[in-house]
């Protein structure tokens, strides 16, 4: 009997592992430096006032993954490939700029924050760091085996899948499928907040605590937590800034590339070699790149991070009203479409979204007048 339950207990652990993949993934590599960055901030200025946000954020976050998600696994294109063949070219080009935009703005804003947390731990010229840290991101997306690769450093992009269409996976698959997702979207979003939850308590409870309010970046709240947390705290913490960052990395890069790909129709995916789609993985050099020139720049480190969440936000906004227009169009989705109550969280959570930006831009004008 005891052999039994220790059987199916491996065997339950072997069908979960095989669940979960970008769910979990996006999930990680959400809480980049300038995520943790924002978390650190929120947690110094407002203490443990805003822990309660995460709650409120985590039913949003997975219902807009789950959406987009489905959506991948239903028609084996992503956000860029499904506007492609169903809309207009000009939303195509304005979504996909804007993709490229935020992300190469975000990449090299963690790239500098991958430098500054080594040089903390380490010492040493930072723009190294960054050349080097950027060399390795983009070599072992480019030239390491697919699987390997995802195995190891946890990557995941939009809604892969190479163009080839799903569909007839789900009509076999079915609720089986969506239940996967399922699981795999709400663990992956559970742990995104829970990590942002324990950011913030953390620097709550010691940095706010000892009267330090501001915290600017991910570098500086490691190194205000080494002379209260002690060296240990220090270091765990920036050596996460580094970890996050690397996985971060390869993921806005590839996904800048998948819609890009999709968008001009391109023979792409990490799972063919750089020879069969070479327009696709230049992509993935030349984003990376750029992500590096831009620490070469005198833009602040501080207010690229800052900047880069900014434009994350306002970007995601017109992406997540296209996807909750697919998410319930027959011509996307045919009898897929995603469940009401699914789609109605979704839309909450585009509208909270729009709303943020809104505001944002209104302080911003206001505190200029």
């Amino acid at each position: 009997m005891t052999d039994r339950i220790a059987g199916e207990g491996a065997a339950s652990k072997r069908r979960l592992f095989k669940i979960l993949g970008p769910g979990l993934i996006t999930g990680a590599s959400d809480d980049d430096p300038s995520g943790i960055a924002t978390y650190s901030q929120v947690g110094a200025q407002f203490g443990f006032a805003m822990s309660w946000t995460m709650l409120f954020t985590f039913p949003l976050m997975a219902a807009v993954q789950e959406i987009g998600a489905r959506i991948g696994r239903c028609t084996g294109r992503g956000i860029a490939g499904n506007i492609r063949r169903h809309y207009s070219p000009w939303l195509l080009h304005g979504v996909v700029a804007l993709v490229l935009v935020a992300n190469t703005k975000n990449l090299g804003a963690d790239l500098g924050a991958i430098a500054d947390a080594l040089r903390l731990l380490v010492g040493g010229p930072r723009l190294v760091y960054v050349v080097a840290f950027g060399a390795l991101c983009a070599g072992l997306e480019i030239f390491m085996q697919y699987r390997r690769y995802t195995n190891s450093l946890f990557l995941a992009v939009l809604a892969g899948g190479g163009g080839r269409p799903h569909r007839s996976a789900l009509e076999a698959a079915d609720p089986g499928a969506a239940a996967g997702i399922r699981v795999d979207t709400y663990l992956g979003m559970f742990l995104s907040n829970a990590v942002g939850w324990f950011i913030l308590v953390t620097v709550a409870a010691t940095l706010r605590a000892h009267g330090i309010t501001d915290i600017a970046s991910s570098a500086q709240a490691a190194e205000a937590l080494r002379p209260i947390g002690g060296l240990l705290t220090f270091a765990l913490f920036a050596l996460g800034i580094i970890g996050t960052g690397m996985l971060a990395v390869p993921v806005l890069a590839g996904s800048a590339a998948y819609a890009l790909g999709e968008a001009l129709n391109w023979t792409f995916g990490l799972a063919r070699r750089p020879a069969e789609a070479k327009a696709f993985y230049g992509t993935i050099a030349a984003t990376t790149a750029i992500g590096v020139d831009l620490n070469f720049t005198p833009i602040d480190p501080i207010k690229a991070l800052f900047w880069a969440a900014v434009i994350n936000g306002v970007v995601a906004v017109p992406v997540m009203v296209v996807t909750m227009l697919m998410a319930r169009q027959a011509r996307v989705m045919g009898r897929f479409s995603v469940p009401l109550p699914l789609a109605i969280v979704g839309w909450v959570a585009t509208a909270v979204m729009a709303a943020v930006v809104a505001a944002m831009v209104l302080t911003a004008f206001g505190n200029r007048g």
